[in-house]
């Protein structure tokens, strides 16, 4: 049975998302997570899906504030050996009921573009063209919520 929760920034379940997050998003592209960057994570909220059989972190996401408004979904990840098994979906579901909560109407995201049909299923729409950073290929996705 899986649970979505809120993680700390700094706890140790933060350090679990990191890894994770480095493990699934970074490792494969040959990317190395920069500790330069948790300085700006601090004012962002993270969620996570744990494993309530074994407490272990098998997804996560952060949320990041854009302005009043605005708030941009980034480094949305599933653990492998539980991808396909709607943890994402929850994930996302979970980010938009909380950012909604906190006043927020629009999240956005850079997507990759090998992702971009299932955030497309999840509501949210293409803005813009096709972009590439650092290697790898993405698309602006916004929804209103």
């Amino acid at each position: 049975m899986k649970k979505i929760v809120d993680i700390e920034f700094g706890s140790q379940r933060y350090e679990e998302l990191v890894e994770l997050r480095y493990k699934v998003l970074l490792e494969p592209l040959g990317l190395k997570f920069l500790d330069s960057h948790r300085d700006k994570e601090m004012g962002y909220l993270h969620v996570g899906c744990i494993e309530q059989l074994d407490d272990k972190l098998v997804g996560g996401l952060m949320l990041a504030p854009v302005d009043d408004k605005t708030i941009r979904m980034l480094q949305v990840a599933v653990d492998g050996k539980y991808q396909n098994e709607g943890i994402g979906k929850s994930l996302v579901k979970s980010a938009e009921i909380r950012a909604k909560e906190a006043g927020f109407k629009i999240i956005v995201m850079h997507a990759m573009l090998s992702v971009a049909d299932f955030y497309a299923k999840q509501g949210y729409q293409q803005k813009g063209d096709i972009f590439e950073e650092g290697g790898v290929t993405f698309v602006k996705m916004v929804k209103k919520i």
